[in-house]
């Protein structure tokens, strides 16, 4: 316990003491994100990137300095993986890459977590009738769903709080359950990532001085596919504690709702346009929210909340069964976000 405590307060002080340093060097060096005329950046006048660097920075030393290597011998690959995405981030915010070459880095990054460190999805728990999943389907869907996750992440980061605001909810909520069970290795990385972003949302909340970028973004989302992963699947040894949980997948779920569902959600609409899923617009829930007439910290609140209280709901409704659950987390956010685009579309009617 007390390795947990001290892996918060590690990450922690050295993001926070590391960011004015880093504020200092994107601006004398240039390195902002520039508003731009479609609207798709929130934010009207250059911000210093590069935040990632010090969430990087608090997490490896922290998890290197706090986790019991001998309790977690894979852990070294864990990091190697950081690192791949780490350079992938930081050349992306020195000087944007083409998707082609980003995805590739997180094939890398997923292929070291799943080959390497032998963190996979096994069990489908029964949705559609399967079980156990054969090793190469399981090797597939283990990456889809790593690459899936570290590109959710990714496309939430579009104001100020929200990604890093949605990580340590992600990560408190995961972490908080592995202490329970006494899987203080998983809990000292759920931990060391919520803290370095909790100190780093101290300089992005509006007016925002710095931005976490790719690096930051990217690797927030490969830390959350990791403890998702652990989390679905420790839960099957757990027979007989008081910590297991049922219709797990649908829980994890519902966990990760936010950055899942917005993906999903503009993906599809996307596609049904004819147009590129991984062509960049401004249709993701938060700018609805912007647009609806709320400010950057007013819709980070809303969507916060709004995640909450899906994990409160899952894990109330957790014996209905995976199926049920699933159709009735995607129902409901369906629903909401309906609502909400029928009101941004109103307003914009009106302005």
């Amino acid at each position: 316990m007390y390795d947990v405590i001290l892996s918060f307060i590690t990450a922690f002080t050295l993001t926070y003491l590391a960011i004015p340093s880093i504020i200092n060097v994107a601006k004398a060096k240039h390195i902002y994100d520039m508003p731009d005329d479609s609207g798709r950046r929130s934010h009207d006048s250059p911000i210093p990137r590069l935040g990632g660097i010090a969430i990087f920075a608090g997490v490896v030393l922290s998890v290197t300095v706090w986790t019991p290597f001998n309790v977690f011998a894979d852990l070294q690959y864990i990091l190697a993986a950081l690192v791949v995405i780490f350079l992938i981030g930081f050349r992306d915010d020195i000087q944007p890459i083409s998707p082609k070459y980003k995805l590739l880095g997180q094939v890398l990054a997923a292929a070291i977590i799943v080959f390497k460190a032998h963190i996979r999805l096994t069990s489908l728990y029964g949705i559609l009738g399967v079980y156990e999943i054969p090793f190469i389907p399981s090797v597939a869907l283990s990456m889809f769903t790593i690459i899936v996750i570290i590109n959710a992440f990714n496309l939430i980061d579009g104001i100020n709080g929200l990604s890093g605001s949605i990580t340590v909810l992600i990560t408190l909520t995961i972490g908080i359950w592995f202490l329970l069970i006494g899987r203080l290795e998983i809990a000292v990385l759920a931990f060391s990532l919520a803290a370095s972003v909790i100190a780093f949302l101290y300089y992005n909340v509006t007016p925002a001085r710095i931005i976490m970028g790719d690096t930051g973004a990217l690797l927030n989302g490969l830390v959350c596919s990791i403890l998702t992963i652990k989390f679905i699947e420790l839960n099957r040894g757990l027979t007989n504690s008081p910590y297991s949980l049922k219709a797990v997948p649908a829980v994890a779920v519902g966990i990760l709702i936010l950055p899942l569902f917005d993906t999903l959600r503009v993906f599809t609409m996307r596609i049904a346009r004819g147009r590129s899923p991984l062509v960049a617009d401004r249709n993701h829930i938060h700018h609805l929210l912007i647009d609806a007439g709320l400010s950057h910290m007013q819709a980070t609140g809303v969507l916060v909340c709004v995640n909450a209280l899906f994990i409160f709901m899952v894990l109330y409704l957790q014996n209905i069964g995976t199926f049920n659950l699933l159709v009735l987390i995607l129902g409901i956010a369906s629903l909401l976000s309906g609502m909400l685009f029928l009101i941004a579309k109103k307003r914009r009617l009106i302005a």
